[in-house]
């Protein structure tokens, strides 16, 4: 398969309990259509060549909404690392550029996935989205040295000085395809959350030896966790749209 061709990973197997939510998380409506058709219609502006959304196993919802795009069933909620492998056999042999997003950030620009899919191109085997919040928050941090990404450390497990970098991990991590499934099946789940972390896959490359970077993103938008995240994603979608 060429190396050429983009594949996305959509991690939408999230409930949105903190919404009160009766429907999938990445279902809630902003600016009139899920959030994750948000992100579909982005993706089909870049032309990636498959996409595949990570679901849970009631997730039929879900599942409608993106036909015909295919679904991978996240059996249990162990984490992000787990949801992303959960696509292995759905991308089986793709060797491309891979995009794992999270589905609950409509607001992600195809400017930010192409520069993550250029990145990866110069050689990077992980590319991850760096944001710089105007607020106290709880993303994982950055740890960089120049251009190059040394590790992403969760807030949870981040000490004192850690939680003070202002460089902070947003929602899409880009991989080569030739890397990707290998990474993700090493993660282990020995943090403070018990999870298994998409982010570790970045220190796990490096002692192999392969590049990671980051693009940085002048649009800090955090995705929707609660219902006045989803409010100000709506403040923002429309704003964009009337400066198109």
């Amino acid at each position: 398969m060429s190396k050429d061709k983009v594949a996305a990973i959509i991690l939408g197997a999230g409930k949105g309990k903190r919404m009160n939510a009766d429907i999938p998380k990445v279902m809630m409506p902003v600016c009139g259509k899920p959030m994750i058709r948000h992100i579909l219609n982005t993706l089909e502006q870049v032309g990636v060549d498959e996409i595949v959304v990570v679901i849970a196993p009631d997730g039929d919802l879900v599942k409608k909404e993106v036909a015909p795009y295919k679904t991978a069933v996240q059996e249990k909620p162990l984490g992000t690392g787990h949801a992303a492998l959960s696509a292995n056999a759905a991308l089986k042999g793709f060797e491309g550029v891979v995009m794992v997003i999270f589905g609950d950030n409509p607001a992600m620009s195809k400017e930010v996935f192409a520069k993550a899919i250029q990145k990866v191109r110069e050689g990077y085997a992980i590319v991850t989205l760096g944001v710089r919040p105007k607020y106290d928050n709880r993303y994982g941090r950055l740890k960089t040295k120049g251009d190059e990404l040394l590790a992403i450390v969760e807030y949870k497990d981040a000490n004192e000085e850690e939680r003070k970098i202002e460089l902070c991990n947003s929602d899409l991590m880009a991989f080569d395809g030739r890397y990707i499934f290998e990474l993700l099946e090493q993660i282990g789940n020995h943090n403070a959350a018990g999870e298994f972390y998409l982010t570790d896959a970045v220190e796990l490359a490096r002692r192999q030896g392969l590049k990671c970077g980051y693009v940085e993103n002048t649009e800090a938008i955090a995705g929707a966790n609660t219902r006045e995240d989803l409010a100000l994603l709506e403040e923002f979608l429309q704003s964009r749209a009337c400066q198109i």
